[in-house]
């Protein structure tokens, strides 16, 4: 589980003087605490960070010397700065079970010979206690077959019993479609030409 150190901000300062001097601001909540703790953390650690973890990540945040098992519940991206402004974290409790999501991977589709793979989903929002959380769930492509079809309830998530899924079971996380092929095409021609 990776570490991220964090700072507790004076609300004075404003956020965006904060962010012009290299921090992302952040603010950490949970059901055992009095309120909750606005903190700032270096853009370059919040970065680094980003790369392995994301929204649904389990971390350990670091605020001034004092450990917290953290969820990553949202991250608020300015895409015009092309800079994080700010993370939210939730305090974990262990016999909580708390709101995430896991984003699907799709893994082995370079070995799909024919047709078109369709990702319709790219997470899975559910509910576990701290210790049953996960980040990602891997969907495994490679023996699909055109018209197949895999959704939520397919999953392995959706097979543990510490897990409750939040979205609808019977949601379509991926389909293989065929593809559009010249005689598709030829048949297009023929009907407009016959009009």
């Amino acid at each position: 589980m990776n570490t991220l150190k964090a700072e507790k901000r004076s609300l004075d300062v404003k956020a965006k003087r904060l962010r012009r001097e290299g921090y992302v601001v952040g603010n950490v909540f949970g059901r055992e605490m009095k309120g909750s703790i606005p903190v700032k953390m270096v853009k370059r650690d919040v970065e680094k960070l980003l790369k392995t973890d994301h929204k649904g990540s389990q971390i350990m945040l670091d605020v001034d010397g004092a450990a917290y098992d953290v969820l990553i519940k949202n991250v608020d991206y300015n895409p015009v700065a092309g800079q994080i402004d700010s993370i939210e974290f939730q305090a974990l409790v262990s016999n909580e079970k708390v709101h995430s999501v896991a984003e699907i991977v799709l893994v082995n589709h370079e070995k799909i010979a024919e047709g078109v793979l369709q990702e319709d989903l790219n997470e899975v929002a559910y509910m576990a206690y701290p210790a049953s959380l996960v980040d990602q769930v891997m969907v495994d492509v490679g023996e699909m077959k055109i018209g197949d079809v895999i959704r939520v309830k397919d999953l392995s998530l959706a097979a543990d019993p510490d897990i409750t899924i939040k979205t609808n079971p019977e949601s379509i996380v991926v389909s293989l479609m065929a593809s559009h092929n010249v005689e598709a095409l030829a048949e297009d021609t023929e009907e407009a030409e016959e009009k």
